[in-house]
């Protein structure tokens, strides 16, 4: 069978330069799938990758990734037995082709938006979908419960984990390789490598050898040739040297099978032929196996090709020059704020140094990467080590910054308490993606920073209200010779205008911003204007609290004497959140005034746009006037 690569010239095509979907419009789930010839798979390939191309340009999304795991994500329907045969992929951005092939291609179009399909996998959404993820390096452990599972109920299922490049950075993947490679479980790990330099170029001679190294030729003598050396320590670990320096020279594997598991690869996952053979010799195989897959990612788009982070995440846009539908912007994002900040200090303070745990893009430090490359430090996915490394460059004098995003602070909780905030270190954290984030949903919603931070003593928590509040405060956690942290949203701010110096604000004081009488709203962070605008009714006073540890003891007590209710207002939990603080500040003080605290309410917050997600927990103008009235 002929390979199904294809050439990059798909840039500028149109629907006339490509077949109808005559094989994807018939196949709804994989078992349709399996019904197809591996003559007809090609033809599929190429129909589905045209399909994906023209449903995410619609409607935004992940792309890049989905389009190098075309041929895998069909391979593994073919070969693999699913759902019954468990896959988790990891992270998920590669998921839309799995999507597309298991019964949702006619609700992509919905993907991302209020009550349309998740960008990500989900268990209530599809029983393909093995297993929910949103942030990576899961799928090895994830995958291995799974496996464990069957052997208990003494099932031979499979259970295979997808895992991307990136995500095998992170500390938990190899935790769960390690622990795996000394079961027996079928667990089945696949690489997907389309970046890794330790890769040998991919071609005839290694795709040879992963179907040889697959096969159960090679697994029967190597297995056995164990059983016969066990006695004969000497002669087993010549044997041993012998197989790893043969495979040595053509495949980065020894790793992994120091590890416990039969490498295989590296495989060019583009190639239909190999990956068919490969995979249904792996499905006979018993115990923990590992393939390494080399693709590219966004493969067939000459675009996406040549930027695959370009095209990682993407709003809607014209797939002929690949350029936005929409350039229409309210101000500049809060993530431009703080690469701007963080340059402008940089230029002022040579102990600054930028840490990220592989988020260069996202949070706004290309320009600083840069700029001043020899104090720019990404880590990979690496969230624990970023905060414990920052920790131990601010014992030496120097003064790190930690651009993170709120759902990905959360692992590395443990190291920020133990070994920043109790050695009372002065690291800055540059919290992005703080509140509701949108279209990414509940595994990426940033709601619950304020909660777990504010119980951890040394740290302060500022919340700016705007662009130039967002500046001016993270100047003023950067002074501080203690940890801090500088929450704010994803996307742009009210359009207020940044100032080109780097004077900090007061620290631990808040502003009044309307005078009012009867209600006052304590606002922290970035719903200032809804506050405004429902105070013009209400006739209520505006606090701009701009601190949620410490509070503003003094203008609390003023609000609390001068006002009958007091409404709390903030882009997070209400559990344990700066609402929470003013409670317990007020008993403490056994001031009894009627409190309303408005933030997110206690469950999961689904996907959709920023705007609409806040109406629905009420946290706009009208929402907020509303609850005020019902408590009145």
């Amino acid at each position: 069978m002929a390979s199904s690569n294809t050439e990059n010239n798909t840039s500028a095509s149109t629907d006339e330069d490509h077949p109808a979907c005559t094989l994807l419009e018939q196949i709804v789930t994989p078992e349709q799938l399996r019904e197809l010839s591996p003559e007809q798979l090609p033809t599929l390939a190429e129909e589905l990758r045209h399909f994906l191309l023209e449903s995410v340009s619609k409607t935004g999304g992940h792309l890049s990734s989905g389009l190098g795991a075309i041929e895998l994500t069909i391979a593994l329907h073919y070969v693999f037995n699913t759902p019954s045969d468990r896959l988790v992929w990891d992270v998920g951005h590669q998921s839309y082709p799995h999507k597309i092939l298991t019964g949702r291609r006619e609700q992509m179009a919905s993907i991302r938006q209020h009550n349309g399909l998740s960008g990500f996998p989900k268990r209530t959404e599809s029983s393909y979908d093995a297993f929910g993820v949103g942030h990576s390096s899961t799928s090895i452990s994830a995958a291995l419960g799974m496996a464990i599972a069957a052997q208990h109920a003494k099932n031979d299922r499979k259970s295979i984990a997808i895992i991307g490049d990136g995500a095998m950075t992170a500390g938990m993947a190899f935790e769960a390789l390690n622990h795996a490679g000394h079961l027996d479980a079928n667990l089945l790990v696949i690489l997907n490598d389309n970046e890794m330099s330790i890769s040998p170029n991919v071609g005839g001679l290694s795709n040879y050898l992963a179907k040889v190294l697959s096969g159960k030729f090679y697994s029967s003598v190597r297995e056995g040739g164990k059983k016969v050396f066990k006695n004969m320590p000497a002669v087993s670990e010549l044997a041993r040297r012998t197989e790893e320096h043969v495979k040595g020279m053509v495949v980065p594997g020894t790793l992994f099978e120091e590890l416990g598991f039969h490498y295989i690869g590296p495989v060019d996952g583009h190639d239909l032929d190999t990956l068919l053979t490969t995979l249904q010799n792996i499905k006979s195989l018993h115990g923990p196996q590992f393939l390494h897959v080399v693709t590219k990612k966004g493969k067939g788009y000459k675009l996406a090709e040549e930027d695959p982070c370009k095209f990682h995440g993407v709003t809607p846009f014209n797939r002929e020059n690949g350029e936005k539908k929409s350039n229409a912007k309210a101000g500049k994002s809060y993530t431009e704020v703080f690469g701007e900040w963080l340059c402008d200090t940089a230029t002022q303070d040579q102990r600054l140094i930028g840490i990220t745990p592989a988020m260069s893009e996202g949070s706004g430090m290309v320009e600083f990467s840069q700029r001043f490359a020899e104090r720019y430090i990404d880590v990979g996915i690496a969230e624990q080590h970023a905060v414990t490394l920052a920790a131990g460059l601010a014992c030496e004098g120097l003064k790190p910054v930690v651009a993170i995003y709120s759902s990905f602070l959360q692992r590395g909780y443990d190291q920020l308490l133990h070994d920043v905030a109790i050695q009372n270190l002065p690291v800055l954290f540059a919290v992005d993606r703080a509140g509701i984030v949108g279209p990414d949903g509940p595994t990426h919603a940033g709601c619950y920073d304020i909660s777990f931070l504010r119980c951890v003593p040394n740290i302060s928590i500022m919340t700016p209200a705007d662009e130039q509040e967002c500046r001016a405060l993270l100047s003023t956690g950067y002074q501080l010779d203690s940890p801090a942290v500088v929450r704010y949203p994803r996307g742009g701010g009210p359009g207020v205008k940044t100032a080109e110096n780097l004077e900090p604000l007061p620290f631990g004081k808040g502003e009044i911003r309307r005078q009012g009488k009867g209600i006052a709203i304590l606002n922290f962070g970035p719903l200032l204007q809804e506050a405004l605008q429902a105070a013009e009714q209400l006739d209520a006073t505006v606090a701009n609290m701009r601190f949620v540890k410490p509070l503003d003891h003094t203008l609390l007590r003023q609000l609390a004497e001068q006002h009958e209710t007091l409404i709390t207002l903030e882009d997070n939990a209400t559990i344990g959140g700066a609402g929470s603080g003013v409670n317990e500040w007020l008993a403490a003080q056994n001031i009894q005034r009627r409190v309303i605290n408005l933030g997110l309410p206690d469950r999961y917050i689904e996907h959709g746009s920023r705007e609409a997600l806040l109406a629905s927990c009420g946290l706009d103008a009208q929402g907020i006037i509303t609850s005020a009235q019902n408590e009145l």
